[in-house]
C-alpha cells in the first residue's frame, strides 16, 4: 500500500506536468516555448555547439600559434576550430546568436547547414542573415509562428510603411511603398487575399495619403471603406473614366517637378529633384495609392467597343506603373489570375509590378505568373499552401528574395471603423471629387430616458 501511495505522490505530479506541457505545446506554443523550449534549447546549444559545427563542416584547422600553445600547455587533442560564438539573446519566439566566421568561410556555408542545425538543436527553423563582412546572425525559431499569427507589439507603421503580415522567421512583413512602389497580389477564392488588402487599407487610412479604389465586383470589397476613399469605381465603365483623370494628375505632378527643375544659378543642390519627395513640403502633392481588385475584370470584353475601352485602360495602367513612382502614385493590383491570356498589355503591366504576393492558387501556372521570374522554389512553396491556412502566402520581389508570410485576422467591421474615424484625412484633390463615393449617414440612436414617463391623469 505504501508503494502505491508513493507511486501516486511521485507519478501524479510528473504526469500532470507532462500532460500540461503537451497541452501547452499544442494549444499555446508561445507559452510552451518561454517556459520549456527556451531553456532546453539553450542548454542543448551550449553543450553541443562545437561537435555540431564540426559535424556540419563549419570548422577550420587551428592556427599554428594555437597548435603550439595547446601542445606546450596541455596534452589535449588538437581539434578543428568552430566559428566564434557571441552571446545568446532569447526572444519571445526563439533565439538569436551571432557567429564570427573563420578565414575562408562564407555565409553560404552556414546557410547550407541551416537544416542540420535545426535538427541538432531541436528548434522549428533556423535562418541565416549577414550582419557585416565576416559576421552572420542565426535566428532560431522555436515553433511555427504562422500557425497562430501574433504580430510583434513594438512594430508600428510609419509614413507609407504598413506592417501587414508576419514572416516565417518571426519578423514583420512591412509593405514599403517608397521601396517597392507597385505590387501584384494573386490568390484564389478564400485564400486570404481580401484580408491582406484589408490590412493595407486600414494601415494607410490614418496616414496623409489619397486612397483610390477600382473594384469591378460592384464594390463589395472596397465599398465598406468608402469614408476614407478619395475615389471609387465599381465597374469597368467608371474605371475607364477614372483612369484618365489619374494619368492627368500624374502629368500635372511631372509639370510641377519640371518647374522646380528650372534651376536658377543660385539654387542649392539639395533643392534639385527628380521626384515629388525632393519638393518643399508645402509644395509636395499628397501621395496616391490605387487599389485594383479583380484586375481581370478590366480585361474582359464582349464587343468591339469594349475592346477599345480595354486597350485604353490597360495603356493608362501601364503608364501609371511606369511613371507613377516619381509622381508619388502607387499601384496595388489584386486578382485570381494574371497572365498573357487576359489580352494585350497584361504581360507588360505585370512586368512593372515589382512586389509579388501569391496566396493559395488553383494551379501551378498562376503561381508561375506571380513568382516564376523570382525563384522556382517560391513557385513550389506557393503551390503547397493548404486550404486550411487562409492568409498564408509567399511574398517576394524581382531581386530574387522571397519568404512565407501570413496575415493576422482583421474583421471587416474593425477595418471599416478605422476608415470611418479617418474620414477627415481625405485629401482635397479637385480632379477626384466627381468620383468620391457616397457615404451613407449612420443613423443616430435615440438615447433611452433615465426616468420612464408616466401619463398624467386628467
Amino acid at each position: 500500500m505504501s508503494d502505491l501511495t508513493t507511486l501516486f505522490e511521485v507519478g501524479g505530479p510528473v504526469a500532470a506536468l507532462g500532460g500540461g506541457a503537451a497541452y501547452a505545446r499544442a494549444k499555446h506554443p508561445a507559452a510552451y516555448w518561454s517556459t520549456v523550449g527556451l531553456p532546453v534549447s539553450t542548454v542543448r546549444l551550449l553543450s553541443s555547439y562545437g561537435s555540431v559545427m564540426e559535424a556540419c563542416g563549419l570548422t577550420v584547422a587551428p592556427s599554428r600559434l594555437r597548435v603550439l600553445a595547446v601542445k606546450a600547455m596541455t596534452q589535449r587533442e588538437i581539434r578543428p576550430v568552430p566559428p566564434r560564438r557571441g552571446l545568446i539573446r532569447p526572444t519571445t519566439t526563439g533565439l538569436r546568436i551571432r557567429l564570427r566566421l573563420a578565414p575562408g568561410q562564407e555565409p553560404a556555408d552556414v546557410a547550407a547547414s541551416a537544416e542540420r542545425l535545426r535538427h541538432a538543436w531541436g528548434v522549428h527553423a533556423v535562418y541565416v542573415t549577414t550582419v557585416k563582412p565576416g559576421v552572420v546572425e542565426l535566428r532560431l525559431v522555436g515553433y511555427d509562428v504562422l500557425r497562430r499569427v501574433c504580430m510583434p507589439r513594438k512594430v508600428a507603421g510609419s509614413f507609407l510603411k504598413v506592417p501587414v503580415a508576419l514572416r516565417e522567421d518571426a519578423m514583420p512583413f512591412i509593405r514599403d511603398y517608397r521601396t517597392i512602389p507597385h505590387q501584384l497580389t494573386l490568390g484564389a477564392t478564400l485564400s486570404g487575399k481580401s484580408m491582406y488588402l484589408r490590412h493595407l487599407i486600414a494601415g494607410l487610412a490614418p496616414q496623409p495619403v489619397a486612397l483610390v479604389g477600382i473594384d469591378c465586383k460592384r464594390g463589395v470589397e472596397l465599398a465598406p471603406f468608402a469614408p476614407r476613399l478619395s475615389a471609387l469605381a465599381t465597374d469597368p465603365e467608371q474605371a475607364a473614366e477614372l483612369l484618365p483623370v489619374l494619368v492627368k494628375e500624374m502629368e500635372d505632378r511631372y509639370d510641377l517637378i519640371k518647374v522646380r527643375q528650372g534651376i536658377a544659378p543660385g539654387t542649392p543642390d539639395e533643392e534639385i529633384t527628380s521626384d515629388i519627395w525632393g519638393l518643399p513640403e508645402h509644395e509636395r502633392p499628397v501621395p496616391v495609392v490605387l487599389f485594383v481588385d479583380e484586375v481581370a475584370e478590366l480585361f474582359m470584353i464582349a464587343t468591339r467597343k469594349d475592346e477599345e475601352r480595354r486597350d485604353e485602360m490597360v495603356t493608362q495602367l501601364i503608364r501609371l506603373a511606369q511613371l507613377g513612382r516619381a509622381a508619388g502614385m502607387y499601384l496595388e493590383v489584386c486578382g485570381q489570375r494574371f497572365g498573357a491570356e487576359l489580352g494585350k498589355g497584361a504581360t507588360m503591366l505585370r512586368a512593372q509590378l515589382t512586389g509579388r504576393v501569391c496566396h493559395r492558387v488553383n494551379d501551378e501556372a498562376s503561381a508561375k505568373m506571380a513568382l516564376g521570374d523570382i525563384a522556382s522554389e517560391a513557385v513550389m512553396a506557393a503551390c503547397s499552401i493548404a486550404p486550411e491556412r487562409p492568409g498564408l502566402a509567399v511574398a517576394g520581389d524581382t531581386s530574387g528574395g522571397w519568404s512565407r508570410i501570413r496575415t493576422p485576422y482583421l474583421s471587416l467591421g474593425d477595418a471599416a471603423e478605422t476608415c470611418r474615424r479617418s474620414a477627415n484625412l481625405v485629401p482635397d484633390l479637385t480632379a477626384l471629387k466627381p468620383f468620391r463615393p457616397d457615404v451613407p449617414e449612420r443613423p443616430v440612436e435615440s438615447a433611452t430616458p433615465v426616468v420612464l414617463p408616466h401619463p398624467v391623469a386628467d
